[in-house]
């Protein structure tokens, strides 16, 4: 069901408001791009500050401008399970084509807890649901056991976001489960799909969205040389987009190329200098420049 790039989609602003003018010119960048979907509102879209109204309109925003050319994942996931549903009823509404639902955060659940929040939000929309594993962000990881009992008893789930940096996991989730597994680590992507990942959410594809689809489209046709050759000329860019935290380092290099404002809200902060001029530097080595 899900394959190839799809973009974790940044949440542009200016002067502190949602800048749409700039959102709706990255979808069409994207369209135009081989992008196989769009994920707004999910980590790299800022969902931790933008309010729950801001979410919705984003989303509903998303949606309306691809006019079903690409399709949605919306983020919606919450560290509530109550709130969870409100975002993923309402994206639902916007006619999302699935959600991406990230761990519970901050409270930790237990793995039965897991298991109820993740059923509860899927039985209330009925959306496709891809889980989103990120332990380093969460605190606590969807066990495989989980994983498997979600994949087994609830249809709505239907492919995770792996980003638990583990591949076993993914090895193990292809010989136990049917879920279509999406990288979400661009430098991992590559020995993700030589194990059975079917694609990424990937950070990278903001500004470089062409040659990110380029390479796992290589992978999925089996032409490893060519997705390996794609994957060492990008590498270097993909470790400067976590010099700092996402979306710091990203939002910094589009504000750069001047595809959308580096603006960030607190307390996300301005990159500190010398890696600023690092991931300058990496943009300069792969042939990107300022814009004029």
């Amino acid at each position: 069901m899900f394959e190839g790039s799809y973009v974790a989609l940044v949440t542009p602003f200016r002067n502190g408001a949602v800048d749409y003018e700039s959102l709706e010119r990255l979808i069409e960048m994207h369209v135009a791009s081989g992008t196989a979907g769009l994920v707004p509102c999910g980590t790299t879209g800022e969902s931790c500050t933008i309010t729950y109204e801001e979410h919705k309109s984003v989303v509903r925003f998303v949606v309306e401008k691809a006019r079903g050319r690409l399709p949605v994942i919306a983020g919606t996931g919450a560290n509530s399970t109550a709130e969870a549903i409100e975002l993923t009823t309402a994206a639902a509404k916007a006619g999302a084509d699935a959600t991406l639902q990230v761990s519970p955060y901050y409270n930790r659940p237990e793995p039965d807890g897991m298991f109820l929040h993740f059923k509860a939000v899927a039985e209330a929309s009925r959306l496709p649901m891809v889980l989103y594993n990120i332990p380093g962000r969460t605190g606590r990881a969807i066990e495989l056991e989980t994983i498997v009992q979600l994949a087994e008893k609830v249809h709505e789930v239907v492919a995770i976001k792996a980003a638990d940096g583990s591949l076993d996991n993914v090895s193990l989730l292809r010989l136990r489960t049917r879920l279509d597994i999406l990288s979400g680590d661009d430098a991992l992507t590559l020995p993700m799909m030589a194990v059975g990942g079917r694609g990424v959410i990937s950070v990278l594809a903001n500004i470089i969205p062409r040659d990110v689809a380029d390479m796992v489209g290589a992978a999925l046709r089996g032409d490893f040389q060519r997705a390996r050759d794609l994957h060492l000329r990008m590498y270097p860019l993909m470790k400067a987009m976590f010099l700092e935290s996402n979306p710091i380092p990203v939002k910094t290099a589009m504000g750069y190329l001047g595809l959308c404002r580096d603006e960030m809200r607190l307390p996300l902060s301005p990159m500190r200098p010398a890696n600023r001029e690092r991931l300058i530097a990496a943009l300069h080595d792969y042939g990107l420049r300022r814009a004029d």
